[in-house]
């Protein structure tokens, strides 16, 4: 499962949506609606927990711990997206995240299930967030990609090809996201107090009467700042506060132009994996994206935006063997450093990517700008 959690969450393709309670305390929402407002609100990461695809890659609450302890002290973010499945994990970790100060989005990703079974874990996971609303709590779930019946497959990447390959029906994924969204949408309320937000790829129809926050999950690549403005302020016209759910690139020249497919040079099928092509490894090319990026959101003084991810322990990082590199696919913004290569049962380690350092710079100087009073800032 982990395999085909990492590749969805930073799939992003065209449909992606996820549905959540956001519990986002203060100001109506039509305050960060239009952009008046200086400065980002929030400023995050998104934190993956799961099994992993070995014991040692899965989620480990010591490590966890430690991760978010960087995420608050030496990145500088002030919010964290949990997302993953398993309850217990997503609200462990949610529950730490508090602790060190940060608001919380939970976005559970349980999938290739009976959509019934998907509901119940957004609802065990809802409950988890109403526990958390006094730090701010969220839950949300990639609808079109998680849920079977939506899109023709029989499993998350059988659904991703299907999308790719344009063997669905359009019309038919519609209707049927937007029932599935609507049921989730009642299960969120029927749980959650706070504000429902939903994450949708930047063309998605989306009935944003249903929710509080728009929030999108943005990929696009442009060369000037303003072609990013002017395709942001699409999702400002319904008058309620824009989240960017999820951001960023890979490690290597030429990801930003491939949008959110930059994971799609991995091929799996060899043993080990390796990456297709002559990809050249470029920590700059992400660090570039991921500062641009924030650089527009603080300009137009966006709600929300969490750069995807803080770390992703199944693609290693192996230098000297480009061909086994799988961190140059991966969009976390640390890299992971086997002690033994192939080995990750011998230990491994994080280490900030240059991405990491961009982020945590302008994470810095923005909460220098804007500091925190009293606790989390609602």
């Amino acid at each position: 499962m982990q395999r085909t959690n990492r590749i969805s969450r930073a799939g992003f393709l065209a449909g992606a949506a996820a549905v959540g309670a956001a519990a986002a305390l203060g100001p109506p929402a039509a305050a960060h609606a239009t952009g008046r407002r200086r400065g980002l609100r929030r400023r995050g990461v998104v934190y993956t927990v799961g099994e992993g695809e070995t014991p040692a890659t899965g989620w480990n609450a010591e490590r966890m711990r430690a991760d978010l302890r960087a995420v608050r002290r030496d990145l500088h973010a002030d919010t964290v997206d949990v997302t993953g499945d398993g309850v217990e994990r997503l609200a462990a970790t949610a529950a730490e995240a508090a602790e060190n100060g940060l608001h919380v989005w939970l976005q559970p990703t349980l999938g290739d299930v009976p959509a019934a079974d998907i509901l119940d874990h957004l609802a065990e996971t809802g409950r988890v967030a109403q526990r958390l609303r006094r730090q701010g709590a969220s839950v949300g779930c990639e609808f079109w990609l998680f849920v079977p019946g939506i899109v023709p497959g029989d499993t998350v990447l059988d659904r991703v090809r299907n999308l790719m390959n344009g063997t669905f029906d359009p019309v038919v994924m519609q209707r049927r996201l937007d029932a599935f969204t609507a049921r989730a949408a009642r299960t969120g309320r029927a749980v959650f107090d706070g504000r429902l937000s939903y994450a949708a790829a930047q063309d998605d129809r989306v009935d944003w009467s249903l929710f509080d926050v728009v929030g999108i999950d943005y990929y696009s690549s442009f060369p000037r700042p303003a072609d990013h403005v002017r395709e942001l302020r699409r999702h400002l016209r319904w008058g309620k506060p824009l989240a960017v759910t999820e951001f960023g690139t890979c490690a290597y020249v030429g990801a930003p132009d491939t949008g959110g497919m930059g994971w799609d040079v991995v091929d799996h099928d060899k043993d080990p994996a390796e990456i297709k092509g002559h990809l050249v490894r470029s920590e700059r090319t992400q660090a570039d994206y991921v500062a641009g990026l924030v650089d527009v959101f603080e300009a137009m003084g966006l709600y929300a935006a969490m750069a995807f991810e803080f770390v992703t322990p199944d693609a290693p990082h192996r230098p000297g063997d480009p061909r086994h590199d799988l961190d140059m696919a991966s969009y976390a913004i640390t890299r992971t450093v086997e002690n033994r290569p192939g080995r990750p049962e011998c230990g491994w380690r994080r280490e900030p990517k240059e991405a990491f350092h961009a982020l945590a710079h302008r994470y810095a100087a923005a909460a220098t700008r804007t500091p925190h009073r009293g606790g989390p800032r609602r």
